[in-house]
């Protein structure tokens, strides 16, 4: 049984008498009356990073994903609230001193401040994080999504799966390692776009599963199908330099997750306001296909059909 079939099943109905839940079928909760947004994400030793030896290796990517929950629903993070389950092993002087050090980095960063968590000591390290911010207007949800808007990406999609394979010794690209590297242990996060996406944005989500799989999530919710553009996804200079050589594929990449880039729809009325809104605040923003009412997600891939099988549609927890 895989984490959407438990959801709908058993937890939905726990939610029903709360408004702001929205039926566990977005990112966030949203309290209209005081305007408060909360997120809540758990990263698991072995599922979602492979070394808690290195805080360096986990703690950015982890905090940085929990406030993408946030940031592509054009909400501003104001404070987290953190527990960690530790091995005796880690809870040593050096290693708290590391995530001391990022977490005091990243809340600089970010402006946000830590409010509050636990510590439990346990077998295996486990990190829970709540995210609590407030939007500059009114959060952009998953399920508003119109027929023929168009669909936009922030950044660069594949880097950090690339950056992954690199990390399991699955691909070495030499001097272009530590670039892909680092964008797997510390996404960058288009926080510029926050007080902006309200006005441009009909739906949105972040991209932490996977490209197709995150916008199948927002298809869902709004009752409609897409269709995308493989040729016109964004990629890095250096994941393209791969792609020319023909080390990498890029569809074979472009769908694994963990960019933490805003996928988002708007109408296309929009195109030349979210352009100059791109050169503006300096951030990538491409538009790489079209909402239609058909039920399902088409790829596209030099003028033809592009199929993807269902399991590399991006990232699903399955128990």
């Amino acid at each position: 049984m895989h984490e959407h079939k438990i959801i709908k099943k058993y937890l939905k109905p726990l939610s029903i008498k709360d408004q702001g839940a929205m039926n566990l079928n977005d990112d966030i909760y949203y309290n209209k009356n005081n305007k408060i947004s909360i997120s809540v994400d758990t990263y698991v030793e072995g599922v979602h990073f492979l070394d808690s030896n290195n805080p360096k290796k986990f703690l950015k990517k982890a905090l940085r994903a929990s406030l993408s929950d946030l940031i592509c629903k054009g909400v501003k993070p104001k404070s987290y609230f953190l527990s960690f389950a530790i091995p005796k092993n880690l809870a040593k002087p050096n290693w708290l001193k590391k995530i001391k050090k990022i977490l005091s980095d990243e809340q600089k960063k970010f402006e946000i401040t830590l409010s509050g968590g636990d510590t439990v000591q346990s077998s295996k390290f486990i990190i829970s994080i709540i995210v609590l911010g407030f939007p500059f207007k009114k959060p952009v949800f998953r399920n508003s999504s119109r027929i023929n808007d168009d669909i936009y990406v922030t950044g660069n999609l594949g880097d950090s799966f690339i950056g992954l394979n690199i990390i399991k010794k699955k691909n070495n690209f030499g001097k272009l390692n530590s670039f892909f590297i680092k964008k797997y242990y510390e996404p960058d996060l288009p926080t510029k776009l926050i007080p902006h996406l309200y006005d441009i944005a009909t739906s949105s989500i972040d991209i932490s599963d996977g490209l197709g799989q995150d916008l199948q999530h927002l298809c869902n919710n709004s009752k409609c199908g897409a269709e995308i553009f493989i040729d016109l996804l964004p990629i890095s200079h250096p994941c393209n330099k791969l792609i020319l050589k023909k080390k990498i594929k890029l569809t074979k990449i472009f769908s694994k997750g963990d960019d933490y880039n805003i996928l988002f729809t708007s109408p296309s009325k929009n195109r030349s306001k979210i352009n100059n809104l791109s050169k503006k605040i300096k951030i990538k923003i491409t538009r790489i296909g079209i909402i239609n009412k058909v039920k399902n997600i088409n790829f596209k891939h030099n003028g033809k059909n592009f199929t993807i099988r269902t399991k590399n549609m991006g990232y699903t927890h399955n128990f």
